[in-house]
């Protein structure tokens, strides 16, 4: 079907013989010119004791084998990420603290410390799970495999729902559909007369609405890169046997990218597992306890060893189920797709279903885009959330301190919190995505200069971990090992050090993937060469992979970035009133009924994260198949 040569292999000539296959090596006139031996001259004594070389080497054989970097650079990932979560174990497991498994898992409270949450906590997962694939599957099917209208479009917007915070759209969704249950300000909905009712406003329902206009984006960029990857002759030859659309889709395209839709759904259940911001801000005030609030809850009244125990099983039902997804994936051999030469496959045309194809897909992404944004802007500047669009002011902006609005709360640009935390968030940001760069950076290439060895894949496995651990977990976890003085050294429990080392050692994942892509990039002779003139690896490493990596780095580094200044589930148990960020006063003055504010910090948040991204897409040019004509 690829329109090659139909002849066997074996009749086809061969320049060289294939070495290790039954044929000698022998005749110096079969050889490869650099496996020719080197001949002197007769009238040239050979010298004493040469060997033969080959004229050209491979660099990994050149290269030392790196057990020096490797050991300090296994030190570090263990100290940043394994240490933590040892010490949080051991601390449950001390003689003052074991009971604490008890009260958890068998105790009188153990339903609503643990089962209740759990149960509530597992419904959130798969939902999301299945729903986003459904809905992100779709996305990505009629964006890379129909001819639905404005395909450019969709597919941008399908991207943009993940780099908005999940707690500004819970924000967006309270300013919406907020009743007058608990009191306060509420919503606009409400203040247009219309009774919303209670499942609607508060609870499982809008978190998990919430939830799955968060992580489709996710699943929408996994599968949309596997249907991709779907070869034309696959699809042509069973076009040609007769076969129906549906037909082409239920025999070809979903076995296919059947690993995509797995490891889509066990990462979107992962992320649901492990968020924080929306649970806490529909589910709290309705009493709706997850794992997450359950173990924020635990810390903050001072129950630091249940916390802990709650956290111990977060983490081991996050990475089961994406064990489980792995393993699936993996057992899938048979579904990969190795075709000949064909391209991307033609896409269907769904002649009369084009124009309401595009208006189903309108419908989904609009809530997820554009609504949040709106609703967030707007009530940054309306006088409260139930008059969006009127009466609107700039108090909650540049607003002096006074009795008569915001109960005397100054705009947050005249609010010293409000200035500190920024400048504290910036700060953090740029900290961690150097000292994030550059810890991805060694690992990444430690693992790719010295593959082979044990250290190696164990830099490998651990540089990872971190996508196991929910955020809040890991946040625990570093109370746990840096919250209380070890030996000569301080407790950094309130410091902005704890800040960068738990962030740096959360994101490592995401540097290392950056780090990955870009030593590829560079080739290890122009190193190898470099060494052979006596180049350390310092001088290697400054002089010639950094500055032809740095593109890639800055891209990177800005990701990080972005992802340190919105989060929240990481630095809501590290914050405190003298190291304040941004993510964390939203929510707290959220809590608190000052949702104008909320949201106004939201919106600077929101919009620092969108240039950035869009300044590291542009440095990265990244090319998306989908979005191609």
């Amino acid at each position: 079907m690829g329109g090659g040569d139909a002849r066997p292999f074996r009749d086809t000539p061969r320049p060289f013989p294939l070495w290790g296959r039954g044929e000698p090596a022998s005749d110096p006139q079969r050889l490869p010119p650099a496996a020719v031996p080197l001949r002197f001259p007769p009238d040239i004594e050979e010298p004493p004791g040469m060997t033969a070389v080959p004229s050209i080497l491979p660099a990994r054989r050149l290269a030392r084998p790196g057990i020096g970097l490797k050991l300090a650079v296994l030190s570090v990932l263990v100290l940043l990420i394994v240490a933590p979560m040892a010490r949080t174990v051991l601390f449950t497991l001390s003689p003052d603290h074991a009971r604490a498994w008890s009260d958890v898992l068998v105790g009188r409270l153990a339903p609503n410390l643990f089962w209740w949450p759990l149960l509530n906590t597992l419904v959130i997962g798969t939902v999301t799970g299945v729903a986003c694939v459904l809905l992100g599957g779709f996305l990505a099917w009629a964006v890379v495999m129909t001819n639905i209208p404005f395909r450019r479009t969709i597919g941008v917007m399908a991207t943009l729902p993940f780099m908005i915070p999940s707690f500004a759209a819970a924000l967006a969704w309270s300013g919406l559909f907020r009743n007058g249950r608990l009191g306060g300000n509420t919503g606009w909905l409400q203040g247009l007369g219309m009774d919303v009712p209670d499942w609607l406003a508060w609870g499982m329902v809008p978190t998990l609405v919430v939830l799955i206009l968060h992580y489709f984006s996710l699943a929408f960029t996994i599968i949309a890169a596997a249907l991709a990857t779907v070869n034309s002759d696959l699809v042509e030859a069973a076009q040609i046997a007769g076969a129906k659309g549906r037909r082409i889709l239920l025999g070809i395209v979903l076995p296919v990218t059947a690993p995509a839709l797995i490891a889509a759904g066990s990462l979107c259940f992962a992320g649901a597992v492990s968020n924080f911001a929306a649970p806490a801000l529909l589910g709290l005030p309705v009493r709706m306890q997850t794992l997450s609030t359950r173990l924020y809850g635990m810390i903050e009244v001072g129950q630091v060893a249940r916390g802990y125990v709650i956290g111990i099983l977060l983490v081991v039902i996050s990475a089961l189920f994406l064990w489980l997804g792995n393993r699936v994936v993996s057992g899938r051999r048979s579904y990969a797709p190795v075709t000949g030469n064909g391209g991307p496959a033609k896409p269907f045309d769904l002649g009369a279903a084009r124009r309401p194809g595009f208006r189903v897909a309108a419908l989904d992404l609009t809530p997820a885009t554009a609504v949040p944004v709106i609703v967030l802007v707007a009530s940054s500047l309306a006088p409260s959330s139930s008059a969006l669009f009127s009466g609107w002011t700039l108090h909650y902006w540049f607003g002096p301190q006074g009795t008569r609005i915001a109960q005397g709360t100054p705009g947050i640009w005249h609010n010293p919190d409000i200035t500190r935390a920024t400048a504290i968030t910036l700060g953090l940001g740029l900290c961690v995505a150097v000292s994030g760069m550059i810890v991805g950076l060694l690992a990444s290439y430690t693992t790719a200069r010295y593959r082979e060895g044990w250290l190696s894949a164990a830099i490998t496995q651990i540089s990872f971990l971190p996508l196991l651990i929910p955020g809040i977990a890991f946040g625990a976890a570093y109370i746990a090992w840096l919250g209380a003085p070890i030996g000569p050294f301080p407790a950094l429990y309130g410091t902005f050090a704890l800040l960068v080392i738990a962030a740096t050692a959360y994101l490592l994942p995401f540097s290392m993937q950056t780090g990955r892509a870009v030593i590829q990039q560079v080739s290890g002779e122009l190193e190898e060469s470099a060494r052979l003139t006596g180049a350390s690896f310092a001088r290697r490493l400054a002089a010639i992979t950094v500055p032809l990596a740095i593109r890639g780095l800055t891209a990177g580094g800005i990701l990080i970035f972005v992802k340190i200044i919105r989060d929240l589930s990481l630095v809501v148990l590290l914050f405190t009133p003298t190291m304040p960020v941004m993510s964390v006063l939203a929510y707290r003055y959220a809590s608190e009924g000052f949702t104008q504010f909320a949201n106004a910090i939201t919106v600077v948040i929101l919009v620092l994260s969108i240039l950035a991204t869009l300044i590291a897409n542009r440095l990265q040019a990244k090319s998306q198949p989908w979005l191609k004509a």
